[in-house]
């Protein structure tokens, strides 16, 4: 037993740790940064903004569903187009019914829209060949595809602060997004 008490010490002895010179302590760069009270001072000035009221102009889909939109607390009913500061009712029943004409809204603006954002119901359709090209011969990009997508497109980019329209139909069926303060209940 006397044999195990030596060897265990032996293994716990640490060696012993000699400190520095004062005079390398007082040459030695600081590594770490505390806080005195004048720079604590520096950081009490800290201003918290809210986005919407950096940009009220933003629109915002806050839900869908087959009647109709939610749109920055507004209700839409039907389909709708959504430029960069007004939300218009849309008179179309269908992907069908998209035209040159119908989109003719988007290229009178001023600033001009850099890309639209059509929704045609629950399955991405195809448009009509002419009419990408007259969009696209007035700079302005398509993006077509299923409502619930062209929500989530049509928010991100306004998001991210592009010029962005949107032509949406409402998706037929039982396909509802809730808003996200009934989403949390």
């Amino acid at each position: 037993i006397a044999a195990a008490l030596l060897i265990g010490g032996v293994c716990r002895a640490r060696p012993a740790i000699h400190p520095p010179p004062v005079e390398l302590l007082r040459r030695a760069p600081r590594r770490g940064h505390r806080l005195t009270p004048a720079d604590d001072e520096l950081y009490q000035r800290t201003h918290i903004t809210v986005l919407q009221r950096e940009a009220p102009h933003v629109a915002y889909i806050d839900s869908y569903s087959p009647r109709g939109f939610v749109v920055n607390g507004n209700r839409v009913f039907g389909p709708c187009a959504l430029l960069p500061h007004s939300v218009l009712q849309w008179n179309v029943g269908s992907h069908v019914d998209i035209t040159e004409e119908s989109l003719s809204l988007f290229w009178m603006l001023e600033p001009p829209i850099e890309i639209v954002v059509v929704g045609t119901g629950d399955r991405a359709e195809r448009l009509p060949p002419p009419v990408l090209r007259a969009m696209r011969q007035r700079g302005i990009a398509v993006e077509v595809q299923d409502t619930p997508n062209a929500c989530a497109t049509f928010n991100f980019l306004c998001h991210e602060g592009r010029v962005t329209g949107a032509a949406l139909i409402p998706p037929p069926g039982g396909t509802v997004l809730a808003p996200l303060a009934h989403a949390a209940e």
